[in-house]
This record gives structure tokens, sequence and C-alpha cells, in this order.
């Protein structure tokens, strides 16, 4: 690949990355890592640490898109401090452990997974599938299984765990719109904990280029962060004004897209 063309390729992904991130609360990383998947195959990069450096890379850069979507939903009153609060604990300890499993996988299975994982994610906004309120929020811990749970497979396929939260919070009968914007909170720790956890478990890894830290690399993600905290606030403000249902089903359509293009790049 041309080294102009991923100058302006990452910058684009940002832009995509921080819309979706402040529409639907998610943390973008599963549009990121299929496309820095095949990005970085394009750049001539290691085959077997290419998809570990692409969420390594995505979680680095979901830190600043979470900061950013956090602080337009905030401002629309629409983040449950107190559930962040009382599921953070087993967040982090599930994201970072998550990233050690994810580590030490093979690039065939870890991309299979999250490829699975994902087509997931799309056949359940495709089918607007929502589960039915029908209970409070558990209690210490049972919010920490949530935690553990919500964590460890976030940092298997780097996202900001929306795909996971949302539902979880909505079945405990907390509202849509809270439930989007508090997503977008606990993005926060999903990312931080999963950065520090690719940084540790990469460090010294072989197969990885220049300018990379542990499996973060850092043009990608500060190309890809800095774009995606300005559009973040332009999707959080849509959300509260645009039809997301119909939003949700044109997103899972572009990621069965983005998954096969993953896995082609990966087999071919």
């Amino acid at each position: 690949m041309d080294v102009n063309a991923w100058w302006l390729a990452y910058p684009l992904l940002g832009a995509v990355v921080g819309f979706v991130a402040g529409l639907l609360g998610v943390g973008g990383g599963a549009v990121m890592v299929p496309m820095l998947t095949t990005l970085f195959l394009a750049q001539g990069f290691a085959h077997e640490s290419v998809v570990h450096m692409a969420l390594g890379t995505s979680m680095a850069a979901i830190v600043l898109t979470s900061i950013s979507s956090l602080r337009a939903h905030q401002s629309h009153g629409a983040v449950r401090w107190d559930i962040v609060r009382r599921i953070t604990p087993g967040i982090l300890l599930g994201t970072f452990g998550g990233t050690f499993i994810a580590s030490r996988a093979d690039t065939v299975p870890l991309s299979i997974f999250f490829a699975l994982f994902t087509a997931y994610v799309a056949v359940q906004m495709l089918l607007n599938i929502k589960p039915k309120p029908a209970r409070e929020l558990p209690g210490v811990a049972g919010m920490n299984a949530a935690g553990v749970g919500i964590g460890g497979i976030s940092a298997l396929v780097a996202i900001g765990g929306g795909s996971l939260s949302v539902p979880f919070m909505t079945w405990c009968n907390v509202k849509m719109q809270h439930a989007i914007g508090t997503s977008a909170a606990i993005g926060l720790p999903i990312a931080v904990s999963g950065t520090i956890g690719y940084l540790v478990n990469g460090w010294g890894a072989d197969g990885t280029p220049a300018l990379t830290l542990g499996y973060i690399y850092l043009p990608a993600l500060v190309l890809v962060a800095t774009v995606s905290m300005l559009t973040a606030p332009y999707g959080a403000s849509l959300a509260h004004r645009l039809p997301v249902a119909t939003l949700k089903k044109i997103f899972a359509g572009l990621l069965m897209v983005l998954c096969a293009k993953m896995l082609h790049s990966i087999f071919a």
C-alpha cells in the first residue's frame, strides 16, 4: 500500500468510528478491527500479529473516542453514574484478563471468534432484538459478574461493550437513551484496561513493526483517535433525534461486509 493511501485511510476510518460510537453508544471496535486488519496486511505487516495489533490499537483508540462520546451523552443527562460505579470493578478485571487470552491466541481462531461475535451483533441489530424489561439491576455480586463477562468479551473483540451492556441494561428496565449513554461511560474503563493489557502482553512480541508499543500501532492510533474525537459528538447528538433502530440495521449490514472482508484478507 502506498504511504499516502494509509495516511488518508486512517483519518477516514476515525471519522466513521467516532460517529458510530456517539450514535450507538459503542466503542467502534466492530468497525476498526476488520479495517485495521486489512490496512495492516496491505502495509505488509506480519500475518501472525495483524489481528492482535488491530485489537490493541482499536482498544487504545476507544479510550479517546469513549471520552468524547461520554461527554456528549452526559450533556444530555443520559449517563447513569450509579450503574457505572457498580459495574466498573468487574469490567476492569474481565477486560484485563481477556487481553491475556487474546494475546496468546493464534491469528486465525482469533479472527473467526471476532467474526462470529460480530455476526451475532449484526443479527441482533438487523432483527432489532431487545430483551423484554422484566427485572431490576442485580446486586453487587450480579453487577460484578456482568462486568467480568462484558469486559472479557470486549477485550477479545476490542469493543467498548455497547453490544453487551446496552441489552443488559434494557433487560433490567433501564431506559434506552440512558442505556446508550451509560454504555459510552462503561466503554472508558473497558478501553483503559484493555489498552494496558495489550500493551503489556505485546511488549517485545515478534513480528510487530516499528512505531509499535506492545500491540498498539502508534500512527494508526493517533490518526484514528484524533478524528474520532471530533465526530463522536455529532453521532451522540443525532442519537437523540433520529430513528436509531433503522440506523442500526444499516450499520449491521456494514458489519457483515467488513467481517467478510477481514476473513478474506486473513485466509487469502
